[in-house]
Formats: C-alpha cells, sequence, structure tokens
C-alpha cells in the first residue's frame, strides 16, 4: 500500500550562485530567490496489488513524486507511508554505482533492499538471465549501453521480491523484446498482489496495464480515474495546448459519456455510423466483413484542405487501427461556413472478437485538431472462432508429410 497525504515538494531558484549565499548572511531579511513549486498538494492512494499509472507532460512532476514515494528526495510539506519492501527503477543511472561490475551491483542493490547474500545467490541466475547482457555482467556498468543498464537495472528490481515496485520512463530505452518482456513480467507481479507505480508517455502501454491513473499538470492532480478515462483527458489538453495560439478560437472540453471532445471549433463532426454494405446500421459486425465508416461534419468557418480520420481501438483503451484522408491522398479543397463534408472510410473488418470503440475526428492538414470525438461510437465483432490478438489476417494452411530422410 502507498498513501501520499498533501505532498508539496519546492525548490529555490536562485538567479546567480552567489544570491545564496548573501541570503544566508542577511539572515532572510532579503529573499533572492524565487520558489518553484514542483508538486503541490498531491494526494492518492495505491491499494495492494494495485497498478497506477502517472501521466502529464515534461516538467508536471511525475519524477519528483515517484523519488519522494521510494524515499530518494524529502517533501517540503506533507508525507508518503509505503507498507512492504519497496523497489524502484527512476531514471537511468540512478542506483548502480558505475564503478562496479554489473554482478557486484546486483549484490550491492540486494543488501541495500535488505536482502541477505544467500537470497541474491538464489535469485540472481534469474536476475542475470532475464537481462541477456552476457559476458558484461562482470564489466563496470559504466561500459554498459543505456539498454544493457535498464536491463539488468529492472531485472535486479523485480527479482528482489519487491511489495512496491516504482517505475519511471527509464524502460523506453530498451528495444521492442524487452519491452514485451517486461510487460508480461508486469503481469506476474500483477498476479502476485504487488502494488506497482510507474510513469510512462506510452498511453497504450497505460491503458492495458493500469488499473487507475492519475494526470499530473504543473505538480497537481488534474485528473484521476480509469485508464481511459484520464488519457482521453491528457489526449485533450494536449491538443488544446496545441491551438492556444494567437486568435485562435478555444472551447471547452465537453465529456460525453467516458470520452472526451475537444479541437478549435473551426469544424464540428454532426454523425458517425458503422454501415454494413447494404447501408444498414450497425452496433455488432462479422469478422472479415466489408463495413463503412461514415462521418459527416459541418464547418463553421472557411478551411482550406481539411482532413477527416477515425481510430479504432480495443476495450482496453489499445490503438488498434487509424487512418485519415490525408494518408489516405484525399485532398477535398476549401470548405467554407455551413458547408458539409462527409466521407466514406471502407474496408473489411479484419478484427478479431472483442469489443471495440471508434474515434472520429476532423484535422487541419498539419495534424492540429478541429473536433476530436474520443470513443464516440462502440461495437462488437463476432466470429465463430477464437483468435489471439487484434488483427485476422485470414490465414490460409498449407501442410505436406515429409519423409525422415533430409
Amino acid at each position: 500500500m502507498v498513501l501520499a497525504q498533501r505532498v508539496s515538494k519546492v525548490y529555490p531558484l536562485y538567479k546567480r550562485p552567489s544570491d545564496r549565499l548573501l541570503e544566508v548572511f542577511e539572515f532572510g531579511k532579503r529573499r533572492r530567490h524565487t520558489e518553484f513549486w514542483a508538486l503541490r498538494d498531491v494526494s492518492f492512494r495505491a491499494e495492494k496489488g494495485e497498478i497506477l499509472a502517472l501521466v502529464g507532460p515534461n516538467g508536471s512532476g511525475k519524477s519528483t513524486l515517484l523519488q519522494i514515494v521510494s524515499g530518494l528526495l524529502q517533501p517540503t510539506a506533507g508525507r508518503v507511508l509505503t507498507e512492504g519492501r519497496v523497489a524502484a527503477l527512476l531514471e537511468l543511472g540512478a542506483g548502480f554505482n558505475p564503478e562496479f561490475t554489473g554482478r557486484e551491483n546486483v549484490y550491492l542493490n540486494g543488501e541495500i533492499m535488505g536482502l541477505t547474500r544467500r537470497e541474491v545467490d538464489n535469485a540472481f541466475a534469474s536476475i542475470e538471465t532475464f537481462a541477456e547482457i552476457g559476458e558484461f555482467i562482470d564489466r563496470p556498468v559504466k561500459e554498459y549501453s543505456s539498454g544493457m543498464y535498464v536491463r539488468l537495472a529492472f531485472a535486479t528490481a523485480i527479482h528482489v521480491e519487491p511489495e512496491i515496485l516504482i517505475v519511471d520512463e527509464a524502460l523506453a530505452v530498451g528495444d521492442a523484446i524487452f519491452a514485451n518482456r517486461c510487460i508480461q513480467k508486469f503481469e506476474e507481479l500483477k498476479q502476485k498482489q504487488v502494488t506497482i507505480l510507474f510513469v510512462s508517455h506510452d498511453l497504450g502501454l497505460v491503458k492495458r496495464l493500469a488499473h487507475r491513473a492519475i494526470l499530473l499538470l504543473n505538480g497537481q492532480i488534474a485528473a484521476e480515474g480509469t485508464p481511459s478515462d484520464v488519457v482521453n483527458r491528457y489526449v485533450g489538453f494536449v491538443h488544446e495546448r496545441e491551438q492556444a495560439r494567437p486568435g485562435a478560437e478555444t472551447e471547452n472540453i465537453l465529456e460525453r459519456n467516458a470520452s472526451f471532445r475537444h479541437g478549435d471549433g473551426a469544424s464540428r463532426i454532426t454523425d458517425v455510423r458503422i454501415l454494413d454494405s447494404q447501408g444498414q446500421a450497425l452496433s455488432t459486425v462479422l469478422s472479415g466483413s466489408p463495413v463503412t465508416v461514415r462521418v459527416r461534419a459541418e464547418f463553421k468557418q472557411t478551411v482550406q484542405e481539411p482532413v477527416m480520420g477515425i481510430l479504432v481501438r480495443n476495450r482496453l483503451g489499445i490503438d488498434v487501427y487509424g487512418t485519415n484522408t490525408r494518408i489516405e491522398n484525399r485532398a477535398f479543397g476549401t470548405f467554407h461556413a455551413g458547408e458539409v463534408l462527409e466521407v466514406d472510410f471502407n474496408f473489411d473488418c479484419l478484427l478479431t472478437r472483442q469489443e471495440y470503440t471508434l474515434t472520429a475526428a476532423t484535422q487541419y492538414w498539419d495534424g492540429s485538431s478541429q473536433d476530436w470525438l474520443d470513443d464516440v461510437l462502440a461495437f462488437s465483432v463476432v466470429d465463430q472462432r477464437d483468435m489471439a490478438g487484434f488483427a485476422h489476417l485470414k490465414t490460409t494452411v498449407e501442410w505436406r508429410k515429409l519423409s525422415g530422410e533430409h
């Protein structure tokens, strides 16, 4: 369990190094610094076995919060309570002595975590296998690549049997194979009721792994709830920030059920439908059958070369497929206020049997949003066969019986 109660962290900022010394000798008569609040009154609770994700733009306080929870930083105000052994994988370079070998750092970290030499001995083979750094295990870690460093650090953190695991964006430097291995390990730790706090800019990963998510903005909690809701709120914030330019009209983000709407309002989506080959509206689609996604939008002002797009997500909120008219090389010229654009996206629904949502958007040619509707429609794909993953690739099988001679 992790409990944060009104945690705040402030840093004094000085224009010149000498101002720090002058402030001391002046006994506070004149303040020569300004204050930067990295965190302000942040409170949350993560229960045993819960995976809590922190999302937000750079500088929002995510890493500072993880460092306070892991005990590397002391808060200016508030407190953090943890129950159980805490293992932390924070920014690259933290936790390992660069002059020690990989093997020596594993044992050192194990001892810091309170493990006996025998316990580290028992875990070392698994750590070495998971990290896959070969003979470099006996080389100083200052000779490691960033990927090798993270593999060993992550392998060490998860094999000391933590009850609380804290992971920063450090995993972003790993390759795809290692990333998939880490995701599988997260799933195992979830089954073992390990509490996990992690920061990631991979929003699909947040939706896949987390039970709950928190959006941090300017050191404060801006949203907290299900991963899908929080990620949608974050995406909306990013788009609104992109549109905050001189002369641009901004609109409030409107909640639509569990989703959000954002954009500058130059056009407004008025209708979204999924149709079968006969033009009938669908909410259930047979895997492999042809479908049409029809999106209609009305323009509120003149727009040159507007773009319309769609995005399909699965029930965990992971992006499955997306395209738009710019990608498909369809240009529409200029639309004026009051004119309506209707676009049909025709494709075979090569998805596996699951539940999905459809997001629709109108954009400018540069990708900035006019109107974006998250998860505006829900639909199901049905099939008599069981298949893994998202895509139904219409596989054919050929086989032959060969003799024992080669």
